[in-house]
This record gives structure tokens, C-alpha cells and sequence, in this order.
């Protein structure tokens, strides 16, 4: 029998009982009352978009599968305003690593679901990442140029995790994307994020400058005035990476791209390369450490049939530590002694030595 909801509060998801109330369409039998335990999962079993159910409160439909009953069964949302995406996310037992928390593969995943799901809602296409009708007449898509990531309490298996993103214009070649993600039953922001996107012609594989046409496709679902993830002047998201020298303190040669790895983009995935220069940090920091901070500069393609060396060296410098899970980050000296350490981290070709990706990671002493 399905069910069909009446909205009451957007706002408030992990209330249970607040955010919907639930019928049966046929009156048979009363619904049991929702016990507490059970307030987040009827929350997104009856969250809705506007003025249309989503997840397992959809309305019924004669029509088959496809975008339109996707859409249905996704936890997402454009808000009231349009210009910006939420959607709800279950961490299954598949996306934790050793210490039954999501992984940081994990979590950047998700924002590229979301990202893409927000493009979608709005009526981009959905045989590329995100590609306007114009885009896709010119052979046009776009490729990520500069990710930055902030942890401040990885989600555990079973946790339900809220991420809101909205992009953003970001010069005459590209576009800017952020997102916040949110504990759903507690309401408090475990972790941020940003990127920067370029625009790359398919066929010929150069980077093309954003044209006009392609602005005002996309930029009507952007905030008029700039917001940000990161607000905070001199924030690790700005800060420029330096690129490693050699020889590094550590090193994974020989890594070699899974089919897997490839994207419909036709070249290794931007997560991949977070694996990659992760292959090379030392047992003994991952042992003792977790990621707080990842900051990655992508500069060339890699294909399914490169080579890739991954190279890892410490880096002592003032850092940005997030002291609380819900804070903002203060400064502290990275010395001897620190909870927190950096180190820069560098991928290249390994016929080549030709540079693909360098990047910034910043770790915090693990608490069992």
C-alpha cells in the first residue's frame, strides 16, 4: 500500500513526525505511530520537493522507469529559492574503511552525485556531467581543475548525511561548485567543500573559454551574489601548492588506471586520483592519523592505459586546524609535537615524469 504525504516543515527533517505526516490512500488500517528511533528513516521515507513527494512517498505513475521515476525515488531537493540542491544520503556498510567511517573516496563521490543530480534537476543533461544543450551542440564538458575538501567528523555506516551544493560563475574559463554537508539527525556541518571546474572540447582535449551562450544557460541557477563554503580570509581553499621535490620522502610507483576507474568523460575519474596520492602516505600515519584536508591541483588527463607515480613528502608550516566539529578552523603552528600533520603530495606519468595532479593533505591525530 503506498503512502502519500502532507509537508508541513522542510527545515526540520530529523523531527520525524514534524517534517510529515503520513496516510495510507486507502482507508483500511490506521499507520502504527513512528517510535523515536525511527524519526530520521520516516523523514526521508516522506521528504518532499516542492509541491512533489520524493523517495518512497512518490506518487504513483503509469509511466516506466526513466529520469522522471529517478527523480522520484532520489531523498533531493531543489530548495524554495531554486539555487541550490539537498539531498540525503545513507552511508552503506560498502563506503566505510577500517574504522567504520565513510572514506574520504566516499565522500567525494557523493558530492559528485549530488552535483550531478543537482544539474539534472534543473533540466541539464544526463549523458554528461552537468552539459547545457549548448555544451553538448559544441562537443563541450566540463573537467575538474581544483578540489578542495574539509572533514570535520566523518560519518559512520548507517549515518544519514545531508549535502547541499550550488555552483557558481568563477572567471572567463570556468565555473565554481560548493557544498556543506550536515549530520541529518543532528543538524550540525561535518564537513565543506569546493572546486573549481574548465571547460575542455571533447574531441580535440584543449581547454575553451566559457562562452556567453553557455553563461546564461546555467548561470540563472546560480546565487546572484557570491556565496561560499569557505568564507574565512586565508582559508586553506586559497592556498597555493607548491610542487614537490625530488626525491620524495614517499613513493608508490607503477599505479595502473582499473577500467573502473574511467568515466563517461572517456579519462580516469577525479576521485581516482585521491586513491592514488593516499597510496603513498606511510602506514604509520594512517595507522595513527585521519584525513582532515585534502586539497588536490588537477593538471592533466590520465588515461586507461598510463602509468602513475605517486610521490609523498611532509610539510611543516602554520595550518588551518577545525577545532570543533561545527566550528569554524583557527590557526596553529604545524611543529613537533603537533595532533596535526601536512604533507604535499605529487602524481606524474611514469614514463614521462610529466605532472598529472599535486596536492595538499592536512591529518588529525585519530581518537579510538
Amino acid at each position: 500500500m503506498l503512502l502519500s504525504c502532507t509537508f508541513v516543515n522542510p527545515t526540520v527533517v530529523r523531527d520525524g513526525p514534524t517534517v510529515a505526516q503520513c496516510r495510507r490512500r486507502e482507508p483500511s488500517v490506521a499507520a502504527a505511530p513512528i517510535r523515536p528511533g525511527e524519526s530520521v528513516l520516516a523523514a526521508l521515507r516522506c521528504s518532499r520537493a516542492g509541491h512533489e513527494a520524493v523517495g518512497l512517498c512518490a506518487p504513483e505513475t503509469t509511466e516506466g522507469g526513466g529520469k522522471g521515476f529517478a527523480e522520484r525515488l532520489r531523498l533531493g531537493r531543489l530548495e524554495e529559492d531554486g539555487l541550490s540542491y539537498k539531498e540525503n544520503f545513507i552511508v552503506r556498510c560498502y563506503e566505510v574503511g577500517i574504522n567504520k567511517t565513510a572514506t574520504v573516496e566516499t565522500i567525494a563521490n557523493l558530492l559528485q552525485e549530488v552535483g550531478c543530480n543537482h544539474a539534472q534537476s534543473v533540466g541539464f543533461s544526463t549523458d554528461g556531467f552537468a552539459t547545457t544543450t549548448t555544451m553538448r551542440e559544441l562537443r563541450l564538458i566540463w573537467v575538474t581543475s581544483r578540489m578542495h575538501i574539509e572533514i570535520y567528523k566523518y560519518p559512520a555506516w548507517g549515518d544519514v548525511v545531508e549535502i547541499e551544493t550550488w555552483c557558481q560563475g568563477e572567471g572567463r574559463i570556468g565555473t565554481r561548485r560548493d557544498w556543506i554537508l550536515k549530520d541529518l539527525a543532528t543538524g550540525l556541518v561535518i564537513g565543506r567543500a569546493t572546486s573549481k571546474w574548465v571547460m575542455m572540447n571533447q574531441d580535440t582535449r584543449k581547454l575553451q573559454r566559457v562562452s556567453d551562450e553557455v553563461k546564461e544557460e546555467y548561470l540563472v541557477f546560480c546565487p546572484q551574489t557570491p556565496r561560499l563554503a569557505f568564507p574565512e580570509e586565508e582559508n586553506d581553499s586559497l592556498k597555493k601548492i607548491t610542487k614537490l621535490k625530488d626525491p620524495a620522502d614517499y613513493s608508490r610507483l607503477g599505479l595502473v588506471p582499473r577500467r573502473a576507474d574511467l568515466d563517461m568523460n572517456q579519462h580516469v575519474n577525479n576521485v581516482t586520483y585521491i586513491g592514488w596520492v593516499l597510496e603513498s602516505m606511510p602506514q604509520e600515519i594512517i595507522d595513527t592519523h585521519e584525513l582532515q584536508t585534502i586539497t588536490l591541483d588537477y593538471r592533466r588527463e590520465c588515461q586507461h592505459d598510463d602509468m602513475v607515480d605517486s610521490l609523498t613528502s611532509s610539510e611543516s608550516e602554520e595550518i588551518l586546524v577545525a577545532e570543533r566539529t561545527n566550528g569554524y578552523p583557527c590557526k596553529k603552528q604545524n611543529g613537533h609535537g603537533s595532533d596535526h600533520l601536512q604533507f604535499l603530495h605529487f602524481l606524474r606519468l611514469s614514463g614521462t615524469g610529466l605532472e598529472i595532479n599535486r596536492g595538499r593533505t592536512i591529518w588529525r591525530k585519530l581518537i579510538r
